[in-house]
């Protein structure tokens, strides 16, 4: 069954990955993002899947904004079924030195941007008694992690915010509420964070790729769950900032400095708080090996080692 969806923050990380994922079942998809450009090229990625696509260039943060990408998408396709929203941002540094406004952009985009996704949706929801709500959190909305404040302070407001909808939609039959946390992913979000620390962020180890992610999303287009975790240590970190918080305080500093940030230095800067940089956007960021081009070019090193072979043994 076709269903239509919306995807925001579509042109980069989780986003693009749930735009090629879904784009190959026959849903309707609806992109949106504040890159035009990036926006095309992920339109000509899904249409080459077979998907119907429509894009709507939006930044979220905007007043009237997401009302107007839904309106866009009612137009197109003449409803939504499912709204995933993965639109977001991160600032890095000590809280007292991350400017008030860099603080309050990345709660504007991560958790404001996300609830007025939430109320757009479910008005739309519970007026056709159906629809999926599916919003994307973190294994930071569940532990704290220094030198990210507000990325933490939002994804804790995300985790709450989405436990208050789901009580809520018991009285709404049809409709539901889902939650994805995700732990470390390998996308672009780390080198286009906002950055007043002095070193470049990276995703500590273990790493998952945003396709893992996207699988779990899409799980949830078919057989929503109240809440997804996506990472091998994501309980054990949890159970650690639970049950012996005195140890995690000790251990988590330390640990975030050795494996949550590069030894590559950078000056102070906003990233894409305010504004998108369309040369950094990808499914990918670089963190882990992109086993399938591994592959080919193993393989076709093979072929041709043995082509050649071949060829002297003649």
């Amino acid at each position: 069954m076709s269903r239509t969806v919306v995807i925001t923050g579509a042109t980069s990380g989780i986003g693009r990955a749930v735009a090629r994922e879904l784009a190959g079942r026959g849903d309707r998809l609806v992109l949106a993002a504040r890159s035009p450009a990036t926006l095309a090229e992920v339109r000509d990625e899904c249409r080459a899947a077979g998907a119907a696509v429509l894009v709507v260039p939006v930044d979220v943060t905007a007043p009237g904004a997401v009302a107007g990408l839904a309106d866009a998408a009612e137009a197109e396709f003449g409803g939504i079924d499912v709204w995933v929203h993965t639109a977001a941002v991160m600032a890095y540094g000590r809280f007292d030195e991350v400017p008030a406004e860099a603080f309050e952009q990345v709660v504007r985009t991560d958790l404001l941007a996300a609830a007025e996704a939430a109320r757009v949706a479910l008005r739309r929801f519970r007026a056709a008694s159906a629809g999926t709500l599916i919003l994307v959190g973190s294994v930071l909305g569940h532990i704290t992690a220094p030198y990210m404040s507000g990325y933490v302070a939002a994804k804790w407001g995300l985790q709450g915010l989405a436990r208050a909808l789901q009580q809520e939609a018991r009285e709404t039959p049809g409709v539901r509420i889902c939650l994805v946390n995700p732990g470390s992913v390998d996308t672009p979000v780390y080198r286009q964070a906002a950055n007043y620390l002095g070193r470049i962020g990276r995703p500590p180890p273990p790493i998952t790729t945003p396709e893992r992610v996207a699988r779990a999303i899409a799980h949830c287009v078919d057989r929503p769950r109240r809440e997804v975790s996506v990472g091998r240590l994501n309980l054990f970190m949890r159970f650690g900032f639970t049950v012996l918080p005195g140890m995690y305080d000790v251990l988590v500093g330390p640990l975030m400095r050795l494996a949550g940030l590069s030894r590559q230095p950078v000056g102070p800067h906003e990233g894409i708080l305010f504004t998108p940089n369309p040369l950094g956007e990808a499914a990918r960021g670089g963190w882990l090996p992109d086993l399938p081009r591994v592959v080919r070019s193993v393989g076709g090193a093979t072929a041709a080692a043995g082509s050649a072979v071949l060829r002297r043994l003649r």
